[in-house]
């Protein structure tokens, strides 16, 4: 696990100064080793930065280069399999290795078979920087789900690229012109959904994809060595076949591979145990795999509405692990605040980001590299948002849209306020799973998805934080289109569908960024072995009713849970990794989040709509609504605004 930056840049001053500085912007990614290469003629530029996990020598120093002298690399993850790429490698003769690092591992592939057929032999996380001395061509590469961040761009004529977007900005001709699409996207789903990023001009490289450039052309060429449509779409013309009980063994054995072979490292290594299905699994199979005892982490809250710490001591008990547990108070929790703008590096507004850095810290004072249980829910149904909306096709999709439009016009009829007014004194006689507070923003929201054409766009704006998201930015235009864009052709079934679109969005711009950036904030590697692209596969390919059964979501893994741990101590209700957002914004935060968004402030910035912001702000304020959702994702672009703002004065 590392950090890598680059670029092609002809005429710069003191390019290896450049690219030392760009190096030193993301130092908390790799802080045990750094390297620089450039090559004059063509303007190409590589520094990296190391977390020595695989062959802690200097055999394992980066920039590398292919014995060749071809192939000149950079590269960030882990590639798990690559002992055993060694030994298909290794003829007599042949090669001489000068350590046992993956990055030679790498290159020797290439010398070998050739870039890309390497990728498809290679199971593991990735990014990559590649400069072909022979074709003359710079090649950046992503892993399969995106769990490693790859960020491009030209500013001002000059090529860059790099890990994180703040050894973007350490290049001179960096300019911090903010995209107003991609913030308003940003309000609609709490994160910058790729391939946008938050500069104009400035992309994410996709999941599975390659992009080719030769110095001096203007436009890359792109190619997907890996897609995960294909993989959706050939599965629902070939399931897996199977009785259920070899599904829940093919199961285990294919994710237990995973697992084992995620326990490869040169350094100290444990995971995170919440305590939930997910997590409880991979540890569970780690300590199948492993002849000592595993480490496991969790962290826990006074307040039991957001504790699920004694859930997961339980299970490390059972288990046997080594475990290690640290309760945090709210105030901990809010000295992590001032540290978001510059960890997540653009506006980031999942708020589990907190909690999840919090672990990431205790979890480095004792290990070097730390397994986790995401993505679980978007490979084996999950999330209850799937059967919501299936239930809402089924009845919105059969009903005229005449009649959806005639139901949208009479909610829009009154404000949320007037609905709440109206309909507060009579929950008591609803029954209790109607009632909720702010029932008003309910129906709302509700009307959104009346008005949706089809099951994907209901779907899109059920899951929305905003339907309107350019309410929040002044002269605001919202050209709804880019997820949509990202949906199957193919005809597959509802909730396959929606778990695609959670795994090419959801997952990596969300999930796997609030991961991330958090464990390499403390220079901490994490690894997901639910996203071993082989476990990714047999999930697309096994059949829903193993995935959804009798109501009970995530069937099969559970079975292969149960192997392990007895059911009592994982059925209950699952909390998430939440803090109290909205308590704070009207408690400790509030003066804070005052200053943020001081009406002047807002008109001198000249970004946001001032007088939307303010209403909500004195709205969730008196308590009359709860907007705390929206103003966090408000209050963490205002605080990543004025963090580039100080950096620029620095």
């Amino acid at each position: 696990m590392c950090g890598f930056a680059g670029f092609v840049s002809i005429g710069i001053d003191a390019p290896t100064t450049v690219l030392a500085r760009m190096g030193k912007a993301i130092e908390h990614r790799g802080p045990d080793d750094s390297g620089l290469w450039h090559d004059p003629e063509t303007g190409l530029g590589f520094v990296h930065r190391r977390l020595a996990i695989l062959d802690l020598s200097s055999a394992g120093h980066q920039p590398m280069t292919s014995i060749s002298q071809r192939y000149t690399l950079i590269f960030n993850g882990e590639i798990y399999n690559h002992l055993l790429l060694r030994q298909e490698l290794d003829m007599p003769g042949l090669l001489n290795w000068r350590g046992h690092s993956d990055t030679e591992t790498l290159l020797a592939g290439f010398e070998r078979w050739g870039i890309e057929a390497t990728l498809n032999r290679a199971v593991g996380m990735f990014a990559m920087a590649i400069w072909d001395q022979l074709q003359q061509q710079l090649i950046l590469v992503r892993d399969r789900l995106g769990e490693k961040p790859l960020y491009y761009g030209f500013q001002g004529g000059h090529f860059l690229f790099g890990s994180e977007l703040k050894a973007l900005r350490a290049h001179p001709a960096f300019t911090a012109n903010i995209d107003r699409q991609a913030l308003i996207e940003y309000f609609r789903h709490n994160y910058i959904p790729a391939p946008l990023s938050i500069y104009q001009g400035i992309r994410k490289l996709m999941p599975g994809q390659m992009l080719t450039l030769s110095p001096g052309s203007a436009s890359p060429h792109y190619h997907n060595y890996w897609c995960l449509s294909d993989v959706v779409e050939k599965s629902a013309v070939h399931p897996w076949q199977g009785t259920a009980e070899d599904a829940v063994h093919a199961l285990e054995q294919v994710l237990g591979n995973a697992v084992e072979q995620q326990l490869i490292s040169d350094v100290p290594l444990g995971a995170f145990l919440s305590g939930g299905v997910d997590s409880s699994t991979i540890v569970a199979l780690m300590q199948k795999h492993s002849v000592r005892k595993v480490r496991t982490f969790s962290i826990g809250f006074d307040d039991k509405e957001f504790n699920e710490a004694e859930h997961a001591l339980a299970i490390a008990q059972h288990l046997g692990t080594d475990h290690t547990e640290l309760y945090v108070s709210s105030q901990d929790a809010l000295n992590v605040i001032p540290k978001l703008p510059a960890i997540y590096d653009e506006p980031f507004a999942d708020s589990s980001q907190i909690p999840t850095y919090l672990v990431s810290a205790m979890a480095k004072q004792h290990v070097t590299v730390s397994l986790s249980g995401d993505g679980g829910d978007e490979l084996f149904c999950g999330y209850q948002r799937y059967t919501l909306a299936q239930q809402l096709q089924n009845r919105l999709g059969a009903t005229p849209q005449l009649l959806r439009q005639c139901g949208k016009g009479i909610i829009n009829t009154f404000s949320a306020s007037q609905w709440n007014s109206v309909l507060s004194p009579f929950q008591p006689l609803f029954p209790s799973r109607y009632r909720t507070a702010n029932i008003g923003d309910k129906l709302h929201k509700f009307s959104g998805l009346l008005a949706a054409d089809d099951g994907i766009s209901r779907y899109l704006a059920m899951i929305s934080h905003s339907l309107r998201p350019e309410q929040y930015v002044k002269d605001g235009t919202f050209t709804p289109g880019l997820m949509l864009e990202k949906s199957l052709t193919a005809d597959i079934d509802y909730i396959p569908h929606l778990m695609y679109l959670d795994s090419l969005s959801y997952l990596p711009d969300d999930i796997l960024v609030k991961v991330d950036r958090a464990a390499m904030a403390v220079s901490l590697e994490g690894r997901v072995p639910f996203l071993d692209h082989r476990v990714v596969e047999f999930a697309a390919a096994l059949p829903q009713q193993f995935k959804l059964r009798d109501g009970q979501t995530k069937w099969c893994l559970r079975q292969v849970l149960y192997r392990h741990v007895p059911r009592q101590l994982i059925e209950r209700t699952k909390m998430g990794f939440a803090v109290p957002v909205a308590a704070w914004l009207r408690g400790p935060l509030r003066e804070w989040a005052e200053q943020l968004l001081d009406p002047v402030l807002l008109q001198q910035q000249g970004i946001l709509n001032v007088e939307y912001i303010r209403q909500l702000w004195l709205e969730h304020l008196s308590g009359s609504r709860n907007w705390h959702s929206q103003l966090w994702n408000v209050l963490m672009f205002q605080a990543w605004l004025a963090h580039q703002q100080e950096s620029v004065a620095d």
